[in-house]
């Protein structure tokens, strides 16, 4: 997983509340459990006007010039400001593997669905939580100023704006190790992979019949 530490980039206003996962991306497209795939089909019933399916070529479906990941401005987008209660819904994973892949890694909002902001962290994401007074300061901000961008600082816990000002915001201090040092399950896992394996080795001494292989 890779590491997050400062992250500064273009931000994308999404100005909506109750933004679920199925919004996110939606039931068809979760016919794989790896964590590819899904950036093309985020928001893919915002983003499209027509009825989206597995398999489609998205370069010949016609986009909503609405939606604020198809309007130039915010292109290249790696930061997204959302509303309340984002993630809400189901618990799919693929939601933030969909944001990630599109090339998300921060989403601010005022708060999180519980299971997608857990979700977040284990995909290396950071999601920030600010005031609804904060967020209504970047989004004016973001509206009023093309090319808007943030830098999030997680070792400081701010987030800047292009004017200097600073919000703070919260985390728990094991997410944010894992985060700053790239370490998702699998990583904290190998953190003690030479204790497993004397582990492995004593079991096998001590219980070689479970280790013998089957014979025909």
């Amino acid at each position: 997983m890779k590491p997050y530490t400062t992250e500064q980039g273009i931000v994308a206003p999404l100005d909506r509340s109750n933004v679920d996962t199925d919004l996110i991306i939606p039931k068809q497209f979760l016919k794989s459990i790896k964590r590819t795939g899904f950036g093309d089909n985020l928001f893919d019933e915002l983003r499209y006007l027509d009825e989206g399916f597995l398999g489609q070529d998205i370069n010949k479906r016609p986009k909503n010039p609405d939606f604020v990941l198809n309007q130039a401005r915010y292109a290249g987008a790696t930061i997204l400001l959302a509303r309340k209660n984002f993630g809400c819904g189901s618990s799919r994973e693929h939601a933030p593997w969909a944001l990630e892949e599109y090339g998300f890694r921060t989403v601010i909002a005022p708060s999180f669905a519980d299971i997608f902001y857990n979700n977040c962290f284990k995909n290396g994401m950071l999601p920030v939580v600010l005031s609804e007074s904060d967020v209504d300061d970047l989004f004016n901000e973001c509206f009023a100023n093309i090319g808007y961008q943030l830098t999030v600082d997680l070792e400081n816990q701010k987030v800047i704006s292009p004017s200097g000002k600073e919000y703070s915001f919260e985390v728990d201090a094991f997410r944010k190790h894992c985060l700053l040092n790239g370490l998702d399950d699998i990583g904290l896992t190998l953190q003690h992979a030479d204790d497993i394996k004397a582990f492995e080795e004593k079991a096998k001494a001590d219980r070689p019949w479970v280790f013998k292989e089957l014979t025909a």
